[in-house]
């Protein structure tokens, strides 16, 4: 299809040129959500940290009563063939997911023997980290005991899809969420970071959202390199008095915050020290 950037996909254990089809009408995933994924990253020629991605999907399937039916090991071999089909070092999104096609007993779960693996790999450049505006999102993270907060799922994204919508129909790129105390969880995409006095800070994992590869990446490294990284309770007044803010996801890896609600701020110099860390780390990899 011509809409599509250059992709291939793997499935029913061979390879596709395109984004071929394959999901019917009365099958599960399509009817009622049962589908995990992860994403990670190729770029200049690294692919940093795409063995966790892959851990973590098979982590995903479990949590969401779904069978991972290949090793971590085997899906990142299946990463790195299909990224070598593609010329000239493109910078791609590598997406392997999980999804059933039968339900259980009374259709609604899943039937774990019906799981299907996929792998779409396309062509995504890395955007430009010129900095990104915020609003607080009147929508909030889900809690444990109402969602599969611990599976990276499909179903989850509806809800920030919606607070993506509504943040873009006010005139913002993303939206910070609230868990349901109130608390500052994360971005629509991403997770968040603040600075203030030097200190960098970042919502604690209470279980109300994911807490990512990059995000842990970034955090390690900040600590590695001397900077002080706390993980506590925050709240919206806390980002409201912050010297600087930053996101972090495999998509974008690092990106600036540059508005918060009503508030210009210029990207900061520790959004620009965890970019230029990151990417160290990452071509660190190369060899």
């Amino acid at each position: 299809m011509s809409e599509w950037s250059k992709t291939w996909t793997y499935a029913n254990e061979d390879w596709h040129e395109g984004n071929p089809p394959l999901v019917g009408a009365r099958e599960h995933a399509f009817w009622l959500g049962s589908s995990v994924f992860d994403g990670a990253r190729a770029f200049e020629g690294v692919m940093p940290d795409l063995d966790l991605h892959c851990e973590r999907l098979n982590r995903s399937a479990e949590a969401l009563g779904l069978l991972a039916t290949k090793s971590a090991k085997e899906i990142e071999a299946l990463c790195r063939e299909g990224v070598a089909k593609f010329e000239g070092n493109p910078a791609l999104y590598i997406r392997p997911m999980y999804y059933a096609t039968q339900g259980g007993p009374l259709a609604v779960g899943a039937l774990p023997e019906s799981t299907q693996f996929i792998l779409s790999i396309y062509e995504t450049p890395m955007p430009e980290p010129r900095g990104i505006s915020v609003c607080v999102s009147p929508f909030r993270r889900p809690t444990r005991e109402t969602m599969p907060l611990d599976a990276k799922a499909g179903c989850l994204y509806p809800n920030n899809g919606r607070a993506l919508q509504e943040a873009g129909d006010r005139g913002y790129d993303n939206a910070i969420l609230l868990d349901m105390l109130g608390n500052v969880a994360e971005l629509a995409t991403a997770n968040v970071f603040m600075v203030r006095d030097g200190v960098v800070y970042t919502p604690l994992a209470n279980g109300t959202f994911l807490s990512g590869i990059t995000r842990g990446r970034v955090m390690s490294l900040l600590r590695d390199a001397g900077h002080e990284v706390r993980e506590e309770t925050l709240q919206l007044e806390d980002f409201r008095q912050a010297d600087e803010m930053f996101a972090t996801g495999n998509f974008s890896k690092v990106t600036p915050i540059k508005k918060f609600e009503d508030r210009d701020m210029q990207p900061g110099p520790i959004a620009k020290i965890a970019r230029d860390l990151y990417w160290k780390f990452a071509h660190s990899l190369a060899a």
